[in-house]
């Protein structure tokens, strides 16, 4: 009998059909060496690049891989919503397919796995123009200041989640940016790892300087009322014990 799956890598994409078949390669190469057993889903979020038709091409000659396809484009957010509660194994990942991050640091995170709820990489050594990480630092500390969350790279897109904490968290359009933020509620327990980066080979960026400090700093007063008005809570007991 084969081994169940552990791990799932979700994968969003949104008009990167130039990119896709390096994602495959690199994803089968992680697959082959990965610690936990993986499985990749594909979240088409509605191109019109003829990603789809890669997508299901590379899914048809991978019987790892497996994808969703909304019927426009909802955003980031959305899309890792459905890939969480898509998620049948016990633990989750999430990368962004411009694989300016690589699957491979996927194991330096599934290490911790076990003992934390939300591990998230760090990209210390960043290959973006200098605009991009300006602007991604000041976002940054805004977040910061309003989460008290700790984390120097919130928006690093490689992940590892506790499917069960994953899918507790209540999603909205630009919470992807409060992931770690959002596990801290759920009083669990987040760490960082220096994760490799790369630079963009192909496809466009789909967020500017104006997306990555307007948004972050509006979501910021959604995060505020969401912590105010979030119920957590432990059961002491129960009848059936």
């Amino acid at each position: 009998m084969l081994k169940p799956y552990q791990f799932t890598v979700i994968i969003p994409v949104y008009n990167e059909v130039d990119n896709l078949l390096r994602v495959e390669q690199e994803m089968l190469a992680f697959i082959k060496v990965a610690i936990k057993k993986t499985t990749v889903l594909f979240i088409n979020d509605g191109s019109n690049d003829g990603s789809l038709k890669m997508i299901v091409e590379i899914c048809k000659r991978n019987s790892d891989f497996q994808y969703v396809s909304f019927d426009k484009n909802y955003g980031l957010s959305t899309a890792l919503s459905a890939g969480f509660h898509q998620c049948k194994t016990e633990f989750l990942g999430y990368i962004d397919s411009d694989l300016q991050t690589s699957p491979s640091d996927f194991n330096l995170l599934l290490e911790h796995a076990s003992d934390y709820d939300l591990i998230t990489g760090v990209r210390r050594n960043r290959k973006d123009t200098l605009i991009k990480k300006t602007s991604s630092l000041i976002a940054n500390n805004i977040r910061k200041v309003f989460t008290h969350d700790g984390m120097e790279d919130t928006g690093c897109p490689l992940k590892v989640i506790k499917t069960a904490s994953a899918k507790n968290i209540p999603m909205f359009k630009g919470l992807h940016r409060f992931l770690p933020a959002m596990i801290l509620l759920q009083n669990g327990q987040i760490k960082q790892v220096t994760v490799q980066h790369f630079p963009r080979i192909a496809g466009e960026a789909k967020y500017g300087v104006w997306n990555r400090l307007a948004g972050p700093l509006t979501d910021c007063f959604a995060y505020l009322w969401m912590k105010k008005k979030y119920i957590n809570y432990t059961l002491e007991t129960t009848s059936n014990e």
